[in-house]
């Protein structure tokens, strides 16, 4: 068994903080969904380190508002917009056919969240699943050969605790026989997520190309338009500068240069656990999330998909 990853940081840490005094010049950096909640706090911290920041986001004006505001806020003019919707396949791939140069970060963040009624996106696939998932899936494949030639790349996947709500059902990950349900949806697109870093990791890591999973932790954002807002406690809840923290600490610390293929939660790695925690606030992943053959299967079902 892996010893687990420990950093000096914890849950109170901020995106700030656990890379103070790290220069990014010279990196370039790509993530998703930075329009809102911690994927622009992630963005600044990033961008006020030094490295070339494009949000890549489903609403350019709304982007090029945040981006205006960010070059204003961190004297870096190197803040790009570009327009990606994670959705759409053919949005997804029009970008990383324009894409030229290397890659050294690539923040897959954006997401949906509990979506009430069964709705089905790319492929026929499930909304949430081929939103959260199959879009990053297809992004990270189309800028693969970027993200080699940075020589040291790293690619973070923001997923949730809410995955352990539910392993990826293979049999039928569309709910063409079950039932639907927004939770354990949104669980398996989560579950799906960690396995994308598991098996990038597996595959890449030769290439240079490191990749990671976290839990942000409990943050008032507007993921949760569907839920009727964070329903978290208080003493639970995190800023969004905290929350960006792991985010951010995975895409630019030198302390996780040789780490792969694992599970964040408060800037450090979770352990796996039996059974779903009672208790809130517990970092936990469950073995289903990080094992290799689940891993394996759902890239190359993956693939047969977006064929």
């Amino acid at each position: 068994m892996t010893e687990l990853f420990s950093s000096p940081f914890d849950r109170h840490s901020t995106a700030t903080e656990v890379i103070e005094d790290v220069d990014l010049s010279g990196k370039r950096v790509v993530i998703t969904g930075a329009t809102s909640g911690i994927g622009v706090e992630t963005a600044r911290a990033l961008a006020a380190a030094g490295a070339e920041v494009t949000l890549a986001v489903r609403r350019p004006d709304a982007g090029e508002r945040i981006a205006a505001e960010l070059r204003t806020h961190t004297g870096n003019d190197a803040i790009h917009v570009a327009r990606v919707d994670v959705a759409d396949l053919e949005s997804v791939r029009a970008f990383t056919a324009a894409w030229a140069g290397p890659l050294h970060v690539l923040i897959n963040n954006a997401g949906i969240m509990m979506l009430p009624e069964l709705q089905r996106g790319m492929r026929g696939h499930e909304q949430q699943f081929a939103t959260n998932y199959l879009g990053h899936f297809a992004l990270a494949l189309g800028l693969h050969r970027a993200l080699a030639d940075a020589g040291g790349a790293r690619m973070v996947t923001v997923s949730s605790s809410g995955h352990l709500f539910s392993p990826v059902v293979f049999d039928d990950l569309d709910y063409r026989f079950r039932p639907y349900d927004a939770l354990s949806a949104y669980g398996q697109s989560k579950t799906a997520e960690v396995l994308l870093a598991v098996e990038a990791d597996r595959r890449w890591s030769q290439d240079g190309i490191r990749a990671n999973a976290l839990h942000p932790g409990a943050i008032a954002t507007n993921l949760q338009r569907h839920t009727g807002g964070l329903k978290t406690p208080e003493p639970y809840r995190k800023t969004i500068a905290q929350g960006a923290a792991t985010s951010v600490f995975l895409a630019a610390s030198p302390l996780v240069d040789d780490i792969g293929g694992r599970y964040f939660e408060d800037v450090n790695e979770a352990p796996q656990v039996t059974a779903r925690p009672t208790e809130l606030g517990v970092p936990a992943v469950a073995p289903y999330a990080l094992d290799a053959a689940n891993a394996e299967r759902l890239w190359e079902t993956s693939a047969t998909v977006l064929h």
